[in-house]
């Protein structure tokens, strides 16, 4: 194998497919990068045997061939190189030099032969969206994924397929985020596709958010591929049943209030240096005219308030603060509207300002549970 190829193209697929080498590997192959040079084109793959990424870019290609590299090695070699241009030749052995400008070097390879295939998507069932509306789906979902291990199925992203609409959801039981998007596939094809959230996230990164062009996905009964921008992401799916979130969802709350999103998210910044930890809540208390969050802890007491267009009576509900900066900062509008029954129902906000907030003509839609309300009054 024999090419010449531009660094900052090299460099570009590494940044693609780095993260998927695991940290600890535990076959030695699985540390490597597989290179591929063929029709004038330089493919990289990396897996770690759950994710797996294929990418490609133009190349000079002498001789075709191929051999796996270790990923790390190869990678902080790339960032010293100062050569516009790498020449790049393997022998039989599997011995790879490198050349750049008077540098050389020459690194010990394995075998294509060694490296996993990734999967065969001809059977897969396919279709293709926008980029962005893809990337949006799965912004405004992947961070309620859960983190925790014990809860397997609920640290992935939940795709929903069926009435030729695809229904993202992430949760970790504590809040919920869910965005829908129309999809070019027969309404009789249904199904739900779990998607790791190290899968997600590379998705996220290989789509553009303001691209309107296509991004291709591919489903088969345990695995999820996204092609898009020469980049080719395969996953297997999280294997298990995912709760039901529609019976946590609220159909429509009593009470909506329409709250300015950048002042709201000041609001809660402050507030929340007055909280004991991580999981302490914060107060909303609405009464005509005003919404008055408070927070206490050893250290003191957050007060602050802002203007509302509420006139019922006094009403009071606990959020945990982070998780509801979190809402604000995926959600992109001006405004968003809360809409709350009482202290002890989740809080249902969506993006757009409406006089009654419906779930099932929000998209995207976020959930909160409340926390429980200490007994101090403010």
């Amino acid at each position: 194998m024999k090419f010449v190829i531009s660094k900052q193209e090299l460099s570009t697929l590494i940044n693609k497919i780095q993260n998927i080498v695991p940290q600890k590997a535990t076959v030695p192959i699985l540390s490597n990068f597989l290179l591929e040079a063929a029709n004038d084109e330089l493919i990289l793959t990396a897996t770690d045997l759950t994710v797996g990424v294929r990418c490609y870019a133009s190349a000079k290609i002498f001789e075709e061939g191929s051999t796996t590299l270790p990923a790390k090695r190869f990678a902080q070699l790339l960032r010293e190189l100062t050569s516009p241009n790498i020449e790049i030749t393997t022998n039989s052995n599997e011995v790879t030099e490198i050349v750049a400008n008077s540098s050389r070097f020459k690194i010990n390879g394995m075998s294509k032969s060694e490296f996993p295939a990734l999967p065969d998507l001809s059977n897969a069932v396919q279709f293709s969206v926008k980029q962005k509306d893809l990337r949006d789906a799965l912004y405004r979902t992947a961070f309620a994924v859960s983190r925790e291990d014990n809860r397997y199925v609920l640290t992935g992203v939940l795709m929903r397929i069926g009435n030729a609409t695809a229904t993202f959801v992430g949760t970790d039981g504590k809040r919920l985020a869910r965005a829908r998007l129309v999809v070019p596939l027969d309404p009789t094809i249904s199904g739900d596709y779990i998607i790791p959230l190290k899968a997600v996230e590379e998705i996220l990164k290989s789509v553009e958010p303001a691209s309107e062009s296509l991004a291709t996905i591919y489903l088969m009964l345990d695995k999820i591929a996204v092609e898009a921008n020469q980049t080719l992401l395969i996953s297997k799916l999280l294997l298990g049943d995912f709760p039901d979130v529609d019976r946590v969802i609220p159909p429509q709350p009593e009470t909506c209030v329409v709250l300015h999103r950048e002042e709201l998210m000041t609001l809660l910044r402050q507030v929340s240096l007055f909280v004991n930890n991580a999981n302490s809540p914060v107060r909303f208390a609405l009464s005509p005219g005003e919404l008055r969050i408070t927070a206490n802890s050893v250290e003191g007491e957050g007060k602050v308030s802002m203007p509302v267009n509420y006139q019922g009576g006094k009403l009071e509900i606990a959020f945990n603060p982070g998780f509801f900066l979190d809402i604000l900062r995926h959600s992109e509008e001006e405004t968003v509207t809360l809409g709350i029954t009482d202290s002890f129902n989740p809080g249902l906000i969506v993006e757009k300002e409406v006089v009654q907030v419906v779930a099932a003509l929000s998209n995207p839609l976020f959930v909160l549970m409340p926390m429980r309300l200490n007994e101090e009054t403010d």
